[in-house]
């Protein structure tokens, strides 16, 4: 009978190990992201308006991972990443208007298995260079076959201008290896002035027409514009007529 090598099984024991790791972290994004859209489907066929415009997630690689554990002098064990680092899941939740960021984060913190770690307010307190976006972190239980792991799992919440100038300054600060021009660099945070008045301008609009259509009554149904999950208009014709019967 052949031995069977110590170091193989090692590391075979470290590649489940790790593998279970990343797992927990990918079926902790399932599980927002499930609430998520449990959120936005109610939103959009019940109240015919959604917060949320657009949703996104990212698992780090192993190899950013043990990157960032160097940057942070983070021993390379699965307990001390999983307790220093805190982003390796992610979802970036894009709304139409900054109250509806801070709306979002509210339902979703406000569930009872969701657990907020931290909260970091970059809309409300920008970085110097303009970036705005509201962090959670937040920790949700993943039921696995043989124990219930927390797994944390950053939330970044901000508005589809707010997201336009991320996504370019991000682009740009890689473009440039992390040391961007001062011209640049002005003009970037110049930009992220103006994508806020254009928030707050999108916002008061928002507000001012919703003022309006409740001013106008606009709280019947409409039965030519209902949504997708709608009951059809016959049967709902038939509903409504025996509710004023009774």
């Amino acid at each position: 009978m052949d031995s069977i090598d110590p170091a193989a099984m090692d590391f075979a024991q470290l590649r489940n190990d790790f593998t279970r790791f990343m797992m927990s972290y990918k079926f902790g994004i399932d599980e927002l992201m499930t609430k998520i859209t449990i959120l936005k489907e109610e939103f959009t066929h019940i109240h015919r308006y959604s917060p949320i415009e657009h949703v996104s997630s990212r698992l780090k690689t192993p190899e950013s991972i043990v990157t960032k554990a160097g940057r942070k002098n983070c021993p390379l064990t699965l307990d001390d990443i999983r307790t220093n680092i805190v982003d390796i899941a992610g979802i970036r939740i894009t709304c139409s208007f900054i109250s509806d960021t801070y709306r979002i984060a509210d339902m979703l913190s406000s569930q009872s298995d969701v657990k907020v770690l931290e909260v970091k307010d970059y809309i409300a307190n920008p970085k110097p260079n303009g970036y705005k976006s509201l962090h959670v972190i937040v920790e949700i239980p993943v039921f696995m076959s043989d124990r219930v792991q927390p797994v944390p799992v950053e939330l970044q919440i901000r508005t589809i201008a707010m997201d336009f100038w991320a996504s370019l300054e991000h682009k740009i600060f890689y473009k440039y290896d992390g040391t961007i021009p001062a011209p640049l660099l002005t003009e970037l945070t110049e930009a992220a002035t103006k994508a806020n008045e254009l928030d707050v301008t999108m916002e008061r609009l928002h507000d001012e027409v919703a003022e309006f259509k409740s001013d106008q009554g606009d709280d019947a149904i409409h039965l030519d514009s209902m949504p997708p999950l709608a009951l059809p208009r016959e049967l709902l014709m038939t509903i409504m007529n025996g509710s004023r019967e009774a």
